[in-house]
């Protein structure tokens, strides 16, 4: 019997759907191997920025564990970045060794970035600046420091600046994070990896809560295309090499030190200049939402991760066994209208924004995030406990201090 022709319709569907994208997965690969060659001898103006012998004391003392027996030693990427520096110190408090590695690009206020890394070489991390991209660069770190895990946070973030350097995300997302699990492969003991993916990864999806299970194979922005090749470049690493990988697929993470591409960000600048605030609606008037998630509790899901992460099998490049690879939402399970964000910023501000609602544009932002984190809540033991009005009340009082009462002047 002749099987009907929606089934067949659905199929074609799917599998266009598929040849897409690992057609963007292959070119951008071709763009790393051919238009973006690993660093040489000759890049001298990579190695001035690292290398020498007080260079690599400072790496070994931040390396070296405290107070923890058999603490862990982890390598940082993106550790100037808004999860980086609190994961970082959140790690050195509890006593393992931390290496932090960040390029300090100029996406956002590269002033902000330099302002964490003081914070975390207070607390004892020292940040090494550089790029994944830099082979030579990661493989002195790992002939330095013999790291159990790698906390791989470094990413070009942002939906909407995708429009304008597309470049960007595939040079950071796909190509530093290939070269980054090329050194860790070849490395012995091979490091166990936690790395950043995303919430856009459910792109076009409809069904909610987000769950892991469901298809992640409709992105709607390039960032969220990249990150969603992250996770099958994860899967190769994992099957051919014994590379233990876990994935975190943020959702909206917000709090003190955050990203001032982000909408609570920008909103409580504008609010407290008297500029207008752009709230953007999606068809039939429907209120654009997100699963905010305070960044402590996002911290709490990423030492969970790591300290639950199983050893990779591998040894010089080569499989010994399977090995272990997951992926988990943390999110706080309760979507937000932007609209309440902005009621609270007003209440904790004492200032009355000057609210200018728009149709959401078509740059690749989604109506609504919201997260099943039931796999999270199982498996790490993930709870969540902020909730949005005490989150933003605690990013308020960072925010006025940082930018108002110690004089520094907000460059976003």
């Amino acid at each position: 019997m002749d099987k009907p022709f929606y089934i067949h319709r659905l199929r074609y569907h799917v599998s266009l759907t598929k040849l897409f994208f690992w057609a963007f997965l292959f070119l951008s690969l071709i763009y790393f191997f051919f238009f973006h060659p690993p660093s040489s001898p000759s890049d001298s103006s990579r190695r001035v920025l690292w290398g020498g012998a007080d260079w690599e004391y400072r790496v070994l003392h931040s390396a070296r564990p405290r107070s923890r027996a058999g603490g862990h030693v982890v390598l940082v990427t993106g550790a100037a970045g808004f999860v980086g520096t609190h994961v970082s110190a959140a790690l050195r408090r509890r006593g393992d060794g931390v290496v932090g590695l960040d390029n300090f690009n100029d996406y956002y206020d590269p002033a902000l970035k330099r302002g964490r890394a003081s914070l975390l070489e207070r607390a004892g991390v020292f940040v090494v600046e550089g790029d994944i991209n830099d082979s030579m660069l990661l493989e002195k770190l790992f002939n330095l420091v013999k790291f159990s895990h790698v906390m791989h946070l470094a990413a070009q973030a942002g939906v909407r600046y995708a429009m304008k350097n597309p470049g960007s995300y595939v040079n950071s997302n796909i190509a530093g994070f290939v070269n980054l699990l090329e050194v860790c492969k070849n490395a012995n003991p091979q490091p166990a990896i936690i790395w950043a993916s995303s919430s856009s990864v459910y792109g076009l999806n409809k069904k909610t809560p987000f769950s892991e299970k469901d298809r992640t194979d409709q992105p709607s922005s390039l960032y969220a295309a990249t990150k969603k090749a992250g996770e099958e470049i994860a899967h190769t690493y994992n099957h051919i090499y014994g590379l233990s990988i876990t994935g975190l697929r943020f959702f909206t993470v917000y709090g003190p030190w955050g990203r001032p591409d982000m909408a609570y960000f920008f909103f409580t600048k504008n609010i407290l200049k008297r500029k207008p605030v752009m709230i953007f609606e999606g068809p039939e008037h429907a209120a654009v939402a997100r699963d905010f998630t305070y960044i402590d509790d996002i911290v709490k899901g990423c030492l969970a991760a790591l300290d639950t992460a199983k050893k990779s099998t591998g040894s010089g490049g080569k499989k010994r066994g399977a090995a272990q690879l997951r992926v988990f939402n943390l999110g706080n399970t309760s979507p937000e209208p932007v609209g309440k964000l902005v009621s609270i910023l007003e209440k904790l501000l004492k200032i009355k924004a000057k609210k200018i609602v728009l149709p959401i544009p078509a740059n690749g932002d989604v109506l609504f995030t919201h997260a099943n984190i039931s796999l999270a809540q199982r498996e790490l033991g993930y709870k969540p406990s902020t909730d949005l009005q005490t989150g933003l009340k605690k990013f308020v009082r960072w925010y006025l201090d940082y930018y108002l009462h110690s004089g520094k002047k907000s460059a976003v």
